[in-house]
């Protein structure tokens, strides 16, 4: 895996298209990975890992039933859909040998003050679905043979592939975690057809005894044995379309749209570095908006607002009801 956390962008245009072409000759395909990674930090990128296509390991496969069959997942059952090709990705794109991982910083430049309503960090630009997707397509343009895109759209478990490609390890707070760089990071995929000659390996756990993010979580979602989505605030505020319970309402405090409270706790975010993606910057408007702003909110301001931005998965009528919970509190 190579990490640079910000990076000199540049298009596809200029980079030879083809130059990773698997014709590339013999004992130059080590050369082949190394090109691969420099083009992917020049796309703006942070990080860029390779694993071999192949199943998910037995003991991640069994956890991942596990958190379904013990009802985890909440009423996400799209997380239920498609199980044997979320846990071998090789039925995705048939004759797949590699899976190409990256991670783009989203870390933000500007914040909202601690006293404003508050917002999950991913949420504040642009939706992270179309920025990353057109970088990767433009990183897939650059190899010859089939590739898959991925990019939270298609059943992969995302930070499972980040971690066999030496991106980084999986935080008690289930979240990937960059050494040196922290975990406020998007993740996407190219599966392909091509072949390196040299592939990323995991890394070692370093969480140690640290259960900050455990004790953060102000819900209790969050424990030792994994994340149950029933409890989370992110869940509650973004995929939920019911009214949140009481108790997980009070413990909102000012947050209206997901949670970053385990993020922020973890001393490995202690590196993170303002992204340099210009789309993920938030916008004046959003950045100066008060209590009596969101409160009076209406559908169009919303449409304004949020135009291009993932937070219109909660739509309209959700974040309304995360507004008036947090004002109640």
């Amino acid at each position: 895996m190579s990490f640079s956390p910000n990076n000199q962008q540049l298009s596809s245009g200029s980079l030879p298209k083809g130059f990773l072409s698997p014709d590339n000759g013999g004992n130059e395909g080590g050369a082949k990975t190394l090109e691969l990674v420099g083009a992917a930090l020049q796309l703006g990128f942070s990080a860029c890992g390779i694993a071999r296509a192949d199943k998910v390991d037995e003991k991640n496969a069994q956890a991942f039933r596990d958190w379904i069959h013990t009802g985890k997942n909440a009423s996400m059952q799209y997380m239920e859909n498609y199980e044997e090709k979320r846990l071998d990705p090789r039925l995705l794109l048939p004759q797949a040998q590699s899976i190409i991982v990256v991670a783009l910083n989203y870390f933000p430049k500007e914040r909202l003050a601690d006293h404003q309503l508050q917002f999950a960090y991913y949420a504040y630009g642009k939706d992270y679905h179309d920025v990353m997707k057109d970088k990767l397509q433009q990183l897939a343009s650059l190899i010859e043979g089939e590739h898959k895109i991925c990019c939270d759209t298609v059943p992969m478990l995302d930070r499972y592939w980040a971690y066999q490609a030496g991106l980084g390890w999986i935080g008690k707070n289930t979240n990937l975690i960059i050494p040196h760089a922290g975990s406020f990071f998007f993740l996407g995929e190219i599966i392909t057809t091509a072949s390196f000659d040299t592939y990323d390996s995991p890394m070692p756990n370093h969480c140690g005894t640290c259960e900050n993010c455990l004790h953060a979580c102000p819900t209790g979602a969050l424990s030792i044995n994994g994340l149950d989505a029933n409890r989370c605030l992110s869940y509650l505020t973004i995929e939920n379309r019911n009214a949140i319970p009481q108790a997980e309402a009070q413990a909102m405090g000012n947050y209206i749209y997901g949670c970053d409270r385990c993020q922020l706790t973890c001393p490995h975010n202690r590196f993170a570095q303002a992204t340099e993606i210009d789309e993920f910057s938030p916008s004046e408007e959003f950045l100066n908006m008060t209590p009596d702003d969101w409160k009076n909110l209406s559908e169009e301001d919303y449409r304004r607002l949020f135009k291009g931005s993932a937070v219109k998965r909660a739509k309209y009528a959700g974040l309304k009801r995360n507004i008036d919970s947090a004002l109640q509190q």
